[in-house]
């Protein structure tokens, strides 16, 4: 089934932030302008968020987008890209206070834990109000069936990606859900990979362990690991989580030059862009497509994460600042917009040019709610917990 973190994307999805004054470095990592906000990777995160978005709404436009290009429906690439950066900038910010034990394995899960468990119940809360109240003045959301009251604990305690049922509401919360456990590891996979003397052994271990990943979800789940149900996306984000993790520590070991580095990332966008008109379900086996695109993506993070950023852009820190909040927020907010569109259409004659406009407003009403969101709602929860936990 297809996702989604973060960051993330998801998204994770969660607004891990590279090294600075409140991410101590990794143990090998020096001071410069390869831990400057507002590069490449912010701005990968930001479109990844944004193809999501793009993914979740398709459905609601007046025509499946899908027939205009194949990309739009791979929104799980950008859940894999998200998770992926998830373990790699993880790495990068956490490696060296875990390996020092400056930073205990339950402090860590925990400062993680409270960087995406608040937010995210604050939005389920949303939607639990929002959905009695329509049902209170005698209406449905926009597609009732996915908000079964049955299915809300296993959300709120974000244990669904664990074996959990749990399809409906805030739908891309599996990404955090597996990310939870995904934490809790971190500092083992950390200390594993750093015992690791040659750099280049890393991403082909990550690999191989992807591979045995996939194996076990074909044979087990009877199905291709992007295409497993969200109950269990522990499965799918682990791999994932892992080869990001094996990048960092390969960038902290200076691997490879900044020469090879600039070679990956355009070889990557290339074999990115290369394989993205081709049917995954036309191929003999979908692992035709998705061994390539992950591929493309690791070669994409581990060039951009390598090489230190020259010109750091405002905008594209911002944007990538409001990836997590537009993650979590983008179902809240298209329950309300399509519920009213929707129920538009079917009272009034609308012509197709006006349907398209009104699906393409989404997406800044959708972005504009992020930013309320995340510097009205996440950001001052934020402040005041975060510096709780690091006392």
């Amino acid at each position: 089934m297809a996702a989604p973190v973060t960051v993330l994307l998801s998204p994770n999805p969660s607004d891990e932030t590279p090294v600075s004054a409140e991410t101590p470095a990794s143990d090998t990592v020096r001071p410069g302008k390869e831990n400057v906000r507002g590069g490449a990777l912010d701005f990968l995160r930001f479109l990844a968020s944004l193809l999501i978005v793009v993914y979740h709404y398709g459905a609601e436009s007046p025509m499946r987008i899908e027939r205009f290009g194949q990309v739009f429906s791979r929104g799980f690439l950008a859940t894999d890209f998200f998770l992926m950066l998830s373990g790699y900038v993880l790495g990068r910010a956490y490696g060296g206070s875990v390996l020092t034990g400056r930073l205990s394995p339950a402090r860590f899960w925990a400062r993680r834990a409270a960087r995406v468990w608040p937010g995210h119940l604050v939005v389920l809360g949303f939607l639990a109000v929002l959905v009695l109240l329509l049902n209170t003045v005698g209406t449905d959301a926009h597609k009732p069936s996915r908000f079964a009251w049955d299915q809300l604990p296993a959300q709120a305690f974000l244990v669904h990606a664990w074996g959990f049922t749990s399809d409906g509401w805030n739908l891309p919360s599996w990404s955090l859900s597996a990310l939870i456990v995904c934490y809790a590891l971190f500092p083992f996979f950390w200390k594993t990979v750093s015992k690791v003397r040659h750099a280049w052994i890393l991403p082909l271990g990550a690999a191989a362990i992807l591979g045995v990943f996939e194996v076990i979800a074909r044979h087990v789940f009877h199905h291709a690991l992007p295409d497993l149900q969200f109950q269990y996306g522990v499965m799918r984000a682990l791999p994932l989580f892992i080869l990001g993790v094996c990048l960092a520590r390969a960038v902290d070991m200076r691997w490879p030059s900044e020469k090879a580095a600039k070679i990956l990332l355009w070889s990557g966008v290339a074999l990115l862009v290369v394989t993205q008109p081709l049917d995954r379900y036309a191929l003999p086996d979908t692992w035709l497509f998705d061994g390539p695109s992950l591929l493309a993506i690791a070669m994409i993070v581990l060039g951009a994460g390598r090489l230190p950023v020259k010109r750091p852009k405002a905008w594209i820190e911002e944007g990538a600042k409001l990836s997590f909040a537009l993650f979590i927020t983008h179902i809240f907010v298209g329950v309300i917009y399509w519920s009213a569109v929707h129920k538009l259409i079917e009272t009034v004659p609308i012509g197709i040019g006006w349907q398209w406009l009104m699906w393409l407003a989404g997406f800044p009403i959708a972005y504009g709610f992020a930013w309320l969101f995340h510097t009205y709602v996440d950001q001052p929860l934020q402040d005041r917990i975060q510096p709780l936990l690091r006392k």
